[in-house]
């Protein structure tokens, strides 16, 4: 067992020390889990404060998810945060999740809505007999065992908020719920996470927002998934990235220039910590985490 298992991961992200974390999709197939597997080994050396796994587009491959999640908690000295989401499930089915990562020694859960089944920009319709919003699912994972319980926050707001304003109300809302920690959605600039982390302050809720991480190493997947997402690529990023797009490498060198500058600054600003989206790939992670390490920024 790491030294960080043994340690709330409340204490962990408010500690002196800035926390490091990594973010894995379950896999599709087999092949896809091998591949998984050999990047968890590999980022295992860095001795991560967590890792989690996401729990599937549209609330697909719950049952992977649970399996991988388990595996990490039984076979390796990572704590996992175990994702779940409201997604085509009931709330018995919802507990049902909960009692199995209980059963498997998951003690930490990130409680999250989930995008619709017809893709992020589709309207949210809940599953009959399911719940509505995530701070149900705060609610229900406090109820049903001993978890930590961690949200999703959204430093350019949520795609569905009325306003910036309205999306740190809601985010305070899962706090005052039992909500002990957050782990924001992609963003490229330092101001957004910093202006998130004051208007969530200004409504009385101290809980730790970690940052996610995602260098840009291919352009057309990064504008994709930031456009789903409701994160934007701001101009100087995109003056640096577009007019290199049909040259991977380029591309590639460039993104992780960017994330490291991001890294540093939101690490001087005063994050807690840094939570990098991997895409289960762990180069091109290691290479900002080295960088940072040689800088004395980690």
């Amino acid at each position: 067992m790491s030294e960080h298992s043994a340690t709330s991961l409340v204490d962990l992200l408010a500690g002196d020390a800035p926390s490091v974390s990594f973010e894995f999709f379950p896999p599709k197939d087999d092949e896809g889990e091998t591949v998984l597997w050999d990047t968890i080994t590999e980022l295992e050396a860095l001795d991560p404060a967590f890792v989690s796994i996401t729990y599937g587009a549209g609330g697909t491959s719950q049952d992977r998810t649970v399996r991988v999640t388990s595996r990490v908690a039984a076979e390796t000295s990572l704590r996992p945060v175990a994702h779940l989401t409201l997604v085509r499930q009931t709330r018995e089915e919802l507990a049902e999740v909960l009692r199995q990562y209980a059963d498997a020694g998951v003690r930490d859960v990130l409680a999250l809505r989930g995008d619709p089944p017809g893709g992020p920009r589709a309207s949210w319709e809940p599953h009959p007999g399911g719940l509505d919003h995530a701070v149900e699912l705060v609610e229900l994972a406090r109820e049903t065992g001993e978890f930590t319980v961690g949200v999703a926050a959204f430093p350019e707001g949520h795609p569905d908020a009325g306003s910036l304003d309205d999306d740190a109300k809601v985010l305070a809302a899962k706090a005052e719920a039992g909500a002990a920690f957050a782990i924001t959605q992609l963003f490229f600039r330092a101001s957004d996470y910093f202006d998130l982390v004051e208007r969530v302050r200004s409504l009385g809720a101290d809980l730790p927002i970690v940052p996610g991480i995602m260098p840009i190493l291919n352009f057309r997947q990064v504008a994709r998934m930031a456009e789903l997402s409701g994160a934007a690529l701001p101009p100087e990023v995109l003056e640096v990235v577009e007019p290199i797009r049909d040259d991977p490498a380029a591309v590639r060198a460039a993104g992780i220039d960017l994330a490291t500058r991001l890294c540093r600054d939101l690490m001087a600003g005063g994050a807690p910590g840094l939570h990098f989206i991997t895409l289960n790939r762990s180069k091109a992670t290691r290479e900002i985490w080295e960088r940072l390490r040689a800088e004395g920024v980690l």
